[in-house]
């Protein structure tokens, strides 16, 4: 569990309440139906136009991510591969059969399969990277419609002021109603920026280091994989994987 971000969003909304109330507007201010519709809903319509389907349902796989990303368990994998290694250097690659079944993760099970068919180790590599490019590729894209929800929201607050000080523009005549109004007219622009810069562009940021973490581990085990098919020493490929540590 991500406990940061957590933290990050509960400080964002003590920030948002905290500094209506200690201005002056209190929390009912920030309350509004309208600004809700034009800036909530007008950014979900806006993401949906520009996004594809797959990319929309990947992103909406992807979002549990921002508070418990993918593990990131490096010596846990480091230390497979070197058993895997005394395994091969012991029996021969066709002893790692029988640990194809137990392997959970797709990336490490197709390259185990890989290892033990007698792949050459460049086919190896060429096979594995087209999967972690293509992979990395689709989460990036996924990671982007909430950075393109951060961009939408707030030009669709100030859509929402100023639609507001249209609404107060038609009561002129009555002054009691002017302040009410301008203020409302300020609430959506408060969501847009708000939701933007407190919200979707963090959740982006934060999926996309969670992207980059998987890339890096799939690196990793490309490298393990093509030491293990070679019968490398295990403390041999235990030195080059612990590069990737740094």
């Amino acid at each position: 569990m991500d406990f940061l971000s957590i933290i990050g969003l509960l400080l964002a909304v003590v920030a948002l309440t905290a500094g209506a109330i200690l201005k002056g507007a209190g929390v009912e201010a920030l309350l509004s139906s309208a600004a809700f519709m034009i800036v909530i809903v007008g950014t979900t319509a806006s993401i949906c136009v520009q996004t594809p389907f797959a990319v929309m349902r990947r992103a909406l796989t992807l979002l549990p991510w921002v508070f418990k990303p993918p593990p990131y368990l490096p010596e846990q994998l480091i230390r497979k591969l070197m058993d895997w290694s005394v395994v091969a250097r012991k029996q021969g690659l066709l002893g790692l059969e029988p640990l194809v079944d137990d392997e959970t993760d797709p990336f490490l099970k197709k390259g185990l399969q890989l290892v033990i068919d007698g792949t050459e180790p460049d086919t190896i590599r060429s096979t594995l990277e087209v999967d972690m490019h293509v992979r990395e590729s689709a989460d990036t894209r996924a990671a982007r419609v909430f950075e393109g929800m951060g961009v939408y929201a707030p030009t669709l607050g100030i859509i929402g002021a100023v639609l507001g000080l249209m609404s107060v523009m038609q009561n002129l005549a009555d002054p009691s109603k002017l302040g009410r109004g301008i203020a409302a007219a300020f609430v959506a622009t408060i969501y847009g920026i708000g939701l933007a810069n407190l919200l979707f562009l963090p959740m982006a940021n934060k999926l996309k280091v969670a992207v980059q973490n998987q890339a890096h581990i799939h690196e990793m085990l490309i490298e393990g994989l093509i030491a293990v098919s070679q019968g490398e020493n295990p403390r041999t490929i235990e030195g080059r994987l612990r590069g990737y540590l740094h």
